[in-house]
């Protein structure tokens, strides 16, 4: 649609009409070929005509347009920047140079474009060529408002609408982009791309029911799309339908068994609803399929962790960071698992070899830190010291990470220090309003120095943020993913 709409804006360029230089027998010849699209007669006839008028910008511009339909693009454009250095507002010129500009990607045409409107604002052509420029260099907050005026004149023209659905998503404005989408799906319904986006805007715009529908045609032909069952498995889980979820899962891993990404997925729900024997067996399958792949490594040492197989969990963890360096934050998960089961000295042993490896790895500091505290660290001793100084290089090595504010605050109440107490507690609520623990801390720091008026507010937004989180119920226990029954001749599923 796009396309049509600039030939005819294009042809119009050349029969405007302007001052004449060559006489119109001269020109009409180049211009009647045009039309016929013959661009070999047209070109023929323009540099014979630029031989007895070389100043004519009439001429450069319509050899130009020859040399453009013979799709010598960059001579086309060497013609046009000469009719425009003798007539730099001469508008077929300008409009011809920007749709060349345009067709190609060419960040120039914004420049062109603006100068277009700034001639004629009332060119509705060249505000929707600006807009999808824009959102092509990815300057979305200039394409929204370029496309803003165009609202109505936009919705049959596809490739406007995607771009605008695209700059939509990208400002975080799900909603209006899930619109955008709706009306570019309703113009081309057997497309796969638009129909994907629209259901990817509306699980971002919590609107998971209707991804779900968005999807069916998708996820229910003779040959379902992958990427559409795992993002049907997210809306479902979203939803509350965790069977489903797990159902469009297994369907992709059938379709894809080679695509790591899907046994990860699958372990995350199995994670979620303490289904870890199951997790382990498909894990386990992708593993045999992809068994250099680091993040199924990683997936089944937290599955591990779950099950108390802290040996194989951390051969796992190991394995995946000789295969990916970038995975200690697995290991932090471990430790976390290990306490979480009340491990701590599986926990601490973790932690402490990651730390070989990673010395200024923040969460491991403060996962240390944690751990000495939970066995019992008392002011004084030398664990509480320990304790102190990995709290401290985590925070220093991380000054936005809020747990290890927390913590360091606990330590400096126990270690009667108020004021660095209060301090940190202010750190955290400063990122984080609602954090309980930072509350907590801040209203014994100060109920020590008698600041009544402060403790009395503090209590009550603890005590608010209590009963808000009390009124959430959990879906953890909702389901428990059932193993499979094999099927004949199934020896990997």
């Amino acid at each position: 649609m796009m396309r049509s709409i600039l030939m005819i804006w294009f042809a119009m360029c050349a029969v405007v009409p302007a001052q004449p230089s060559a006489d119109q027998n001269t020109m009409e010849p180049i211009i009647s070929a045009l039309r016929s699209q013959h661009f070999d007669e047209a070109l023929s006839a323009a540099k014979s005509a630029l031989k007895a008028h070389p100043l004519d910008y009439r001429v450069w511009t319509l050899e130009g347009m020859a040399l453009a339909g013979k799709a010598d693009n960059p001579s086309a454009l060497a013609a046009f920047r000469r009719a425009l250095t003798i007539a730099p507002d001469y508008n077929p010129a300008l409009k011809a140079e920007a749709r060349l500009l345009f067709q190609s990607g060419d960040k120039q045409a914004i420049a062109v474009l603006r100068k277009l409107i700034a001639l004629d604002p009332s060119d509705k052509t060249a505000q929707e060529m600006l807009a999808i420029s824009s959102a092509r260099q990815n300057e979305c907050k200039s394409s929204l408002q370029e496309f803003a005026p165009l609202d109505e004149t936009i919705q049959s023209h596809p490739e406007s609408l995607q771009w605008y659905g695209y700059c939509l998503t990208q400002e975080k404005e799900f909603s209006a982009a899930a619109s955008v989408f709706a009306r570019l799906v309703e113009l081309v319904p057997n497309e796969l791309e638009p129909r994907f986006d629209l259901a990817l805007v509306q699980t971002m715009a919590n609107q998971n029911t209707n991804a779900i529908q968005t999807l069916q045609p998708l996820i229910t032909s003779h040959s379902p799309n992958v990427d559409a069952l795992t993002l049907a498995a997210e809306a479902y889980e979203e939803a509350g339908e965790t069977p489903k979820a797990v159902s469009m899962l297994r369907q992709a891993i059938d379709l894809d068994a080679d695509n790591a990404d899907l046994y990860v997925r699958f372990a995350g729900l199995c994670l979620s609803h303490d289904s870890f024997q199951v997790g382990l067996d498909v894990v386990n399958v992708g593993l045999r399929r992809i068994p250099k792949n680091a993040s199924l490594y990683v997936a089944r040492g937290l599955l591990y962790g779950q099950t108390g197989e802290y040996s194989n969990a951390e051969s796992d963890l190991q394995t995946a960071e000789k295969l990916n360096p970038a995975v200690t934050a697995s290991s932090f998960a471990l430790a976390a698992t290990a306490m979480q089961h009340g491990d701590l000295d599986q926990a601490l042993k973790t932690v402490r070899e990651q730390l070989k490896r990673h010395p200024n790895d923040p969460g491991l500091h403060y996962m240390l830190a944690k751990i000495l505290v939970d066995q019992g660290a008392k002011f004084g001793s030398s664990e509480f010291q320990e304790a102190m100084k990995s709290a401290s290089m985590a925070v220093r090595t991380k000054p936005d990470f809020v747990p290890g504010h927390d913590l360091l605050a606990s330590l400096y109440l126990d270690a009667g220090k108020s004021d660095l107490a209060t301090e940190q507690c202010r750190i955290s609520l400063a990122a984080d309003p609602s954090d309980q623990s930072a509350l907590y801390h801040l209203i014994a720091a100060l109920r020590s120095s008698g600041n009544r008026i402060e403790v009395q507010d503090l209590v009550k937004k603890l005590l608010a943020l209590q009963r808000k989180t009390s009124q959430q119920p959990t879906a953890r226990e909702r389901y428990k993913i059932m193993e499979r029954p094999p099927k004949d001749g199934d020896n990997d599923h």
